[in-house]
């Protein structure tokens, strides 16, 4: 398969909704011929909401001093992490605000209480933007907090953060976030030290179509580089409670078509990632589930608890049962899996 170049990618993107998700298919089923349907069962556990990055586009973090700001304490979260274990949950996903305060030593107690008291569950935790305060604040490098936490049973890290990776638009939505350069260093770091991660977007704030396909370029270039993502999701802006929202009234909510077709191309673009989640957190368990048309070939988590997307006032809930009707429902075999993408449990 010849490679889709820029131009090529923008003059796709001017094709007919239908068609762009007939190509994107037609690559699924090249890439998983097996027409397998995966998804995982973990619990997105938000360590705290104190943040100082102040993103336009987030309405969950809170600074320190507010009444509403949280650290959680080891033993709330072993308690969400027993309630994950007792519905035959395998993942948490860790993420929080970049704490001012918090240094290398509490994230490595945390690491290695999660592994010494709950060996079975993965830990897939901490974006880009966390590692990179965690080495400013600790006074290390990037490199060694991800060895460090490694070595405390860190698994592989999200790709949160990513949002769009220029420049012109991470100073406009994030001016005091990482800069596109960076993230793409920290995960460069992790996929040398032998720890796979992930890849997103968040598009639908003030993007061209042009700076998605930059986003696309640099995490395919990276892909060729170490192989070490594991996976793209993409989502769309949500927009309510939002200062981002305030300062750009004219910032629409993002269509299904046009998720849809991001959703197509990336499929065609990002030639060397075998694995595209449905982003129904954002879409709904429908477009979710069409999005399994459109190149998706994993519906993602069951997100057994989500606060993020919430507080930006999106709130979809899918059971582990709706997530296997869906699948079946377009006549593909769903099944269970691991972070690594290990198939644990078949459903046919």
């Amino acid at each position: 398969m010849k490679r889709v170049d820029k131009k090529e990618a923008l003059e796709l993107l001017k094709l007919p909704l239908s068609e762009l998700g007939r190509l994107a298919f037609e690559r699924k089923r090249e890439l998983h011929p097996d027409k397998i349907t995966t998804f995982v069962v973990d619990r997105n556990i938000n360590y705290t909401n104190v943040c100082w990055v102040d993103c336009k586009f987030c309405a969950f973090y809170r600074h320190k001093k507010d009444e509403s700001a949280y650290i959680l304490s080891f033993e709330e979260i072993g308690r969400k992490i027993e309630e994950l274990i007792d519905i035959g949950g395998t993942q948490v996903l860790f993420q929080g605000g970049v704490h001012p305060n918090l240094k290398i030593e509490w994230y490595e107690e945390l690491v290695e209480w999660i592994s010494k008291h709950y060996p079975t569950i993965t830990i897939h935790g901490f974006s880009a933007i966390e590692i990179d305060y965690i080495a400013k604040i600790s006074k290390i490098s990037t490199k060694e907090v991800l060895e460090r936490l490694q070595s405390k049973g860190l698994y592989s890290i999200p790709g949160a953060g990513a949002e769009i990776l220029s420049d012109s638009v991470r100073d406009i939505i994030a001016p005091k976030k990482l800069d596109a350069d960076k993230w793409i260093e920290v995960h460069e770091n992790a996929h040398n030290i032998g720890m796979k991660s992930t890849a997103t977007m968040m598009f639908g704030t003030v993007e061209k179509d042009d700076d998605i396909i930059e986003h696309w370029e640099r995490i395919r270039s990276l892909q060729d580089r170490t192989g070490g993502f594991r996976a793209f999701i993409l989502w769309s802006f949500q927009n309510q409670n939002t200062a981002l929202k305030a300062e750009f009234p004219d910032i629409k909510k993002q269509s299904s078509n046009r998720y849809l077709k991001l959703l197509a191309l990336s499929r065609l673009f990002l030639d060397n990632f075998k694995n595209i989640q449905s982003s129904w957190v954002t879409q709904g368990s429908h477009i979710g589930q069409l999005a399994l048309m459109f190149g998706a070939n994993d519906l993602g988590s069951t997100m057994m608890e989500e606060n993020v997307v919430a507080a930006a006032g999106m709130a979809h809930r899918m059971s582990q049962d709706e997530m296997i009707r869906l699948i079946r429902d377009i006549g593909e075999i769903p099944a269970k899996r691991d972070t690594a993408y290990n198939i644990l449990e078949f459903y046919k």
